[in-house]
């Protein structure tokens, strides 16, 4: 008799099952993924409506303010603040109904004098007490009109010389946007703070302002020197 063939053993089932994955499943991985991007974007949409409520705010502000005139003088002056570009533009206007403009610019650090009726701009760095002035003015800003300094007896006046710096204009990119803005079409030279012109030397033009501070600035410029 034929013997029965000897039964091949079969693996058991623990040897056939895989082993188990020591990772998180994949849809692990995807549920995660999408609740990062949730995340992410209500962080953006919050920012965003947060600077979009933030700019309707008034943050910045432009005041003009008229100066009372000085007596006797015919002279009109008002100021132009504009705390966004950090800017203080003082207009002078004569009975001749010219205007003449001083801008300090802050941002930049120039001071830039556009006399009335010339074809010229004139520029010069900011020192400390241009920087008070702008500071003052801004704080001035927020008087009302009567409260305006008006010239007395204890007002200062001194004059200034500037000398103009003979050579090229001032390139645009060193003028600084206010600068531009104010000169537009017209070149720009440099003007240097003096002791005063040498007697030879004529006297340009002069422009007389008043500041904040209580002092009065008559700002007279000639030609240096080739």
């Amino acid at each position: 008799m034929e013997e029965p063939a000897a039964a091949h053993p079969t693996p058991s089932a623990e040897k056939r099952a895989p082993p188990e994955s020591k990772t998180p499943p994949r849809i692990f991985w995807v549920i995660l993924s999408a609740i990062l991007m949730c995340v992410m974007v209500c962080i953006i949409v919050a920012g965003v409506l947060s600077f979009t409520q933030g700019s309707s705010e008034p943050r910045f502000q432009v005041v003009r303010f008229n100066f009372p005139n000085r007596p006797g003088s015919q002279v009109n002056q008002s100021a132009l603040v504009d705390k966004s570009r950090n800017t203080v533009t003082y207009y002078v206007t004569s009975s001749s109904n010219r205007t003449t403009a001083v801008l300090f610019d802050g941002k930049s650090g120039h001071v830039c004098y556009k006399p009335a009726e010339q074809k010229n701009c004139y520029l010069r760095l900011m020192d400390g007490q241009d920087r008070e002035t702008v500071r003052e003015s801004f704080d001035l800003s927020q008087h009302r009109a009567d409260q305006l300094p008006l010239p007395n007896d204890r007002t200062r006046y001194y004059r200034e010389f500037l000398g103009i710096v003979p050579g090229r204009p001032v390139r645009p990119e060193e003028a600084g946007e206010a600068v531009r803005a104010l000169c537009e079409g017209v070149p720009i030279y440099w003007v240097k703070k003096k002791d005063g012109p040498a007697k030879q030397r004529l006297i340009y033009l002069c422009i007389d302002i008043c500041f904040p501070s209580n002092i009065c600035v008559s700002i007279c410029f000639y030609y240096l020197p080739e």
